[in-house]
């Protein structure tokens, strides 16, 4: 039995406000954007809660609306500074990952790449011997359907931009971890698709990974 045509018109108005909260606040956890929308929203149900899937295509939306201008602006930006990381961490075979890949980068966005080293402190000591300042912390990712792996995370800033940098055991290069909006593998992109991207002066988002 379908459910009535006005759960579709709150999942919409559950996505728009998601959107609107991560444009604001910087929220890249889906999960926790809309759970915050829907009780912004005093809506209660969770069978109408959306999928990631719209609340990026909302995201996308709301940055085609308010932020035409300087949204490409900044993507141009941010991806100029991933390809200075990534030549920095050459050694790693660095790949891009998230939202300054798939073009919805914000004000709030990190670089986020993936580096592939079988020592893994190997690259916490590439940035101690360059005199780089760093935190360190941990990240679960989903590699499939029933596995998990806690992998260090290391992070910087860079002209004001944070760097977020996984790093894979060797072997990561070849099976990308789930993506969160689509459930499928992760887009990554080596050093030579992102300058093609900045060279171009392609500062239009992927499609949706959705």
């Amino acid at each position: 039995m379908n459910r009535p045509r006005t759960d579709s018109q709150l999942r919409t108005r559950i996505a728009i406000e998601a959107a609107r909260l991560i444009d604001e606040s910087g929220i890249r956890d889906y999960a926790l954007a809309k759970r915050k929308a829907a009780q912004r929203l005093g809506i209660g149900d969770d069978a109408v809660l959306p999928k990631n899937a719209e609340i990026d295509a909302a995201l996308r939306e709301h940055q085609r609306l308010f932020h035409a201008d300087n949204q490409p602006r900044r993507l141009h930006m941010l991806r100029e500074t991933a390809c200075e990381a990534m030549r920095f961490f050459a050694a790693f075979e660095p790949r891009l990952v998230g939202a300054v890949l798939d073009g919805s980068a914000d004000a709030h966005s990190a670089v986020c790449l993936h580096l592939f080293s079988d020592d893994p402190d190997a690259p916490a000591r590439h940035l101690a011997e360059h005199g780089i300042e760093h935190d360190t912390d941990s990240r679960r990712m989903r590699l499939d359907q029933d596995n998990e792996m806690d992998l260090p995370v290391l992070r910087f800033v860079v002209d004001d931009v944070t760097i977020d940098a996984t790093i894979f055991p060797y072997d990561g290069l070849r099976q990308s971890p789930l993506d969160r909006i689509s459930g499928g593998p992760m887009r990554r992109a080596s050093y030579r698709t992102v300058a093609t991207l900045v060279d171009n002066g392609s500062e239009k988002p992927l499609p949706s990974a959705g």
